[in-house]
């Protein structure tokens, strides 16, 4: 009989199989740009439908960017930062642990 696994066990497996980790750092990234979108959205007192108009997007574009749903490009980002009245800012930072 199969003995049951801690999440954390499960996980770690599901981590290890190629590529699994560049998938997550990808999901991980989309899902951070949203809710920055989202927050900043909200506290501007938009609705999704507003922001796209302001962004030159659909509101079904914006409620699967806010949720994490898609990668967006560069263009993308400066047209949400502007709608945003934000700059956009990409940097590069270093690895946690890299010497």
């Amino acid at each position: 009989m199969d003995e049951r696994r801690s999440w954390t066990d499960k996980r770690a497996e599901i981590l290890d199989r190629p590529g699994a980790g560049a998938a997550y750092e990808a999901a991980r990234i989309r899902c951070e740009l949203g809710r920055a979108v989202r927050s900043r959205r909200e506290e501007l007192g938009l609705s999704q439908a507003r922001l796209g108009e302001r962004a030159g997007l659909r509101q079904p574009a914006v409620a699967r960017f806010e949720e994490g749903g898609t990668m967006p490009t560069i263009p993308m980002l400066e047209r949400l930062a502007e709608a945003l009245e934000m700059r956009l800012n990409v940097e590069f930072l270093p690895l946690r642990g890299a010497g």
